[in-house]
């Protein structure tokens, strides 16, 4: 006869429930799988029959009562290492999506803006252009399978536990967020180059002769010369958008190891 007791049973419970916490914050702010096109309950879906599978491997290190506060505080802390790490691949995008915009503004297409279904607000058709780029290599190179194997391996290198999260976590997250604008400013940076030379040769022209119309023969030049520096650029673009990518894992890792938080002192 099989016979368990309340603690078995506790530890059944918080080895689904948990899990299942730390996935769905994942997939509350990770790229594509964050989409408004999914509907909500295909997500929860998606998180229930990954927490369901890993769930027998997941190692819990106590016997909690979901219920009682430690426990809410850990559902509170599964919440915000899942959403932490969705969250590192979402700025990834968010730069190529700076850099769409800077590069809209300054080809005259800033007035040029849409509704973004992924953000939820409006943005350039250049940035929207470049978020479709890097979403299109991110399917292509299988990087949203490799971030739900990253965060299935997450319960290993951090274990469940009623530990208080370290601030060392939360630093990597905001430095990585803050890096968003330098890697926004150097992928757009050709481009930035080039529309600045042909604006400046634009000046020279019209100096030279007063009676062009400048507002005429501007922004079809600059955006013909946009357009044309854009597809010389697509063909560079992979290596260091794949460079961004495995950077991003890289903080991914990190969050989801014992490295940013804090060990417990032994006496």
């Amino acid at each position: 006869m099989v016979t368990f007791n309340s603690n078995d049973l506790l530890i059944w419970v918080s080895s689904f429930i948990w899990p299942l916490t730390r996935i769905l914050g994942l997939i509350a702010t990770a790229p594509l799988l964050s989409s408004t096109g999914i509907p909500a309950r295909f997500r929860v879906m998606i998180g229930v029959f990954i927490a369901l599978m890993i769930s027998p491997v997941v190692p819990v290190e106590l016997a909690v009562d979901p219920m009682s506060a430690t426990g809410f505080l850990i559902l509170i802390q599964q919440f915000l290492i899942g959403t932490a790490m969705g969250l590192a691949m979402r700025f990834t995008f968010s730069a190529m999506e700076l850099a769409g915009t800077a590069v809209g503004m300054t080809m005259g297409l800033g007035f040029a803006m849409f509704y973004d279904p992924q953000t939820r607000g409006q943005s350039s058709a250049i940035s929207q252009y470049f978020a479709l780029l890097v979403l299109t290599l991110y399917i292509a190179a299988n990087f949203h399978l490799l971030m739900l194997s990253t965060v299935v391996e997450s319960f290993t290198t951090l274990p469940i536990a009623g530990g208080p999260m370290g601030k060392d976590g939360f630093f990597l997250i905001v430095r990585w967020g803050a890096l968003i604008f330098s890697y926004g400013l150097q992928l757009a940076l050709p481009i930035l180059a080039a529309l600045l030379i042909t604006n400046v040769s634009l000046g020279i022209l019209t100096r030279a002769a007063p009676q062009l119309n400048l507002f005429g023969i501007g922004f079809p030049v600059t955006i013909a010369v946009g357009f044309m520096v854009i597809a010389l650029m697509l063909v560079y673009m992979e290596a260091p958008l794949e460079n961004l990518f495995m950077e991003a894992f890289g903080v991914i890792r990190k969050l989801g190891s014992l490295e940013f938080f804090p060990h417990e002192s032994t006496p």
